[in-house]
């Protein structure tokens, strides 16, 4: 069993970050059938149960709500259960372009954004995106006011690249997953995750156009965390 050594010597362990995790939801995140219906359908079709935590969900959502969202962009759709947390968040008008790799996949979470409601805001768009940024680039809409990172480690530098290309000045980039376990402190890893986010992390410290940090975060998913970075 995982454990860590908390304050006053008490070891923790996942089964107690996740009870926690289930208590607050139950007493911050509100029932929601089509959320629950998201999670059920995309493990009938056989995807990884990667998703964000309901806690992780909220905290999206709040997120796009907090900036006033119009325009966001989701790296990494799954099953599109944080698609739909951070399409609720929109402002008036607002959209969402959502990129995922696996056809499967996106089907999946077109069901889910019908079921949900908000399949008239989401544009999903199917294949590599590291070929589908650039076309976003061509289209010169815009920029967008949030870019959610949940997709491949391996090519979070590039997805960070162009997600500067993408924002502007008070734009917001969140990067899922940046802890993984504690390996990312792991310099003899041969891992490409961890030597993705390690690649993205020296470019977050050389580049001036953006303030970050990064929060170390335990629950339903175990041991991770997530970087914040502030254009401008």
């Amino acid at each position: 069993m995982f454990t860590v050594q908390a304050a006053g010597g008490a070891g923790m362990s996942r089964e107690q970050w996740a009870a926690v995790d289930a208590y607050l939801v139950e007493k911050l995140v509100a029932h929601d059938p089509a959320l629950l219906a998201a999670l059920e359908e995309s493990a009938l079709a056989g995807l990884p149960p990667i998703a964000v935590s309901p806690m992780q969900g909220k905290l999206l959502h709040l997120y796009v709500r907090l900036l006033r969202a119009t325009r966001v962009l989701e790296i990494g759709t799954l099953g599109g259960y944080s698609t739909i947390w951070m399409a609720r968040g929109l402002a008036p008008g607002g959209r969402i372009i959502t990129l995922e790799y696996e056809p499967t996949h996106a089907e999946v979470a077109r069901r889910n954004f019908q079921r949900a409601g908000v399949s008239d805001i989401i544009d999903v768009r199917v294949g590599r995106a590291i070929d589908s940024l650039p076309k976003l680039q061509q289209e010169a809409d815009d920029p967008f006011d949030l870019v959610f990172v949940d997709a491949d480690k391996a090519s979070i530098p590039e997805y960070f690249e162009w997600s500067l290309k993408l924002t502007a000045p008070g734009s917001v980039i969140i990067v899922d997953n940046v802890i993984r376990d504690g390996a990312i402190i792991d310099l003899e890893s041969t891992d490409p995750n961890i030597i993705g986010i390690r690649r993205f992390n020296e470019m977050v410290a050389a580049e001036s156009r953006v303030s970050a940090t990064a929060i170390q975060t335990v629950g339903l998913k175990g041991y991770d965390g997530f970087a914040f970075l502030l254009v401008g």
